[in-house]
Parts: structure tokens; C-alpha cells; sequence
């Protein structure tokens, strides 16, 4: 099984995610946009364009494909993963990422992936209230326009541990991860 979902930039998520048990890939990519076949440099160009009012419609967000074995690991662990690892309150950014493609998303494949999104997202909307933060922005929909990023994209935080450390660490992201889900994340 599979499930695509927006946390932020994907290189943080992509580790994340792949330290699940049962997890057997996690692959870097985009989704959620009105482009067929778009490139990172025009999610970067679209953004742009749309902060400036020069373009309409919706941008890709960077997105992770987590491909699991239900038999060894089930699809609420893995979304509770997904809610405890970024900030979904946050709209279009995570930490210092800002822009539509840095979005909360779950795109789901079925029915039962959409009653599972919603279920999660319920509990942890209550969760949230109950310690006085806002309403979650994720958005919940099918999936649409799924794109594999590029080559350098994937794995990134192996292939490039000292950048991805500075990256991890400049972004502030721990910090608010630390707030919002305490020793969860």
C-alpha cells in the first residue's frame, strides 16, 4: 500500500517516514497541482508567480509517497507519524518554508485511505484545541498530478548528511515540532 502526504519541505519528511517499521520506501515528489509533469524549478517558478499575483490555480507541495506493508505496519501508525512530525496549523509553510508547496496534504487513493485521513485529522484537531492551538489547515483530497522529484531530491538526507543537518537545524522546525507534539516527533 501507499499514501502520498504533504509535510513540509520533503527531505525532513522523507527521513522521518522511513523510520517507521513496515515501511519499505519512501519516495520524494509532488502532488496536489495543476501542472502534469512539472519540475522543481517550476514549483519554485509557479510559487513565485502566485505571490505576486501574476498566475492563478494551485501550486504542487512537495509530498512524500510512503509505500508500507499493511501486514507489518497499519495505515493509522502511519498517519499518526505523519500529524506528530510537522505543524498541520501552520497553512502554507512549515518552520522557515513558506509558500503553497510547503502545505499539509493527504492525498489519498480510496475511500478507506479518505475515512482514515479524516478520522486522524479529528483526533488530532482535538488534541490541538485541548492544548490551545488553532485549527488544522491540511488539506484532505484525492490525489492528483503525482510527480517523482528529481534524482538529487530523493534519499537526500543520506546522500547529503552535513547539508540536510545545517538545513534540519537553521529551519527551527524541531523547536515547534517540540511545542506542538512534545517527545512524540
Amino acid at each position: 500500500d501507499d499514501i502520498v502526504l504533504g509535510m513540509g519541505c520533503f527531505w525532513g519528511a522523507e527521513k522521518r517516514m522511513s523510520e517507521i517499521s513496515g515501511v519499505l520506501d519512501v519516495e520524494s515528489g509532488y502532488a496536489g497541482g495543476d501542472i502534469p509533469g512539472a519540475n522543481y524549478q517550476q514549483i519554485l517558478n509557479y510559487e513565485k508567480a502566485l505571490r505576486f499575483g501574476r498566475a492563478s490555480g494551485r501550486n504542487h507541495a512537495e509530498v512524500i509517497k510512503v509505500i508500507f506493508d499493511p501486514a507489518k505496519v497499519t495505515l493509522e501508525t502511519v498517519l499518526a507519524k505523519f500529524w506528530e512530525n510537522h505543524n498541520p496549523t501552520q497553512g502554507d509553510r512549515q518552520g522557515n518554508d513558506v509558500g503553497s508547496n510547503y502545505r499539509s496534504a493527504i492525498y489519498y487513493h480510496n475511500a478507506t485511505q479518505k475515512d482514515f485521513a479524516l478520522a486522524s485529522q479529528r483526533i488530532y484537531q482535538q488534541a490541538l484545541n485541548a492544548a490551545g492551538y488553532g485549527p488544522i489547515t491540511t488539506e484532505i483530497l484525492p490525489l492528483k498530478n503525482y510527480i517523482t522529484a528529481e534524482e538529487y531530491h530523493q534519499d537526500y538526507y543520506i546522500k547529503n548528511p552535513l547539508r540536510y543537518a545545517y538545513y534540519r537545524k537553521s529551519c527551527g522546525r524541531d523547536k515547534r515540532l517540540e511545542e506542538l507534539w512534545g517527545d512524540k516527533h
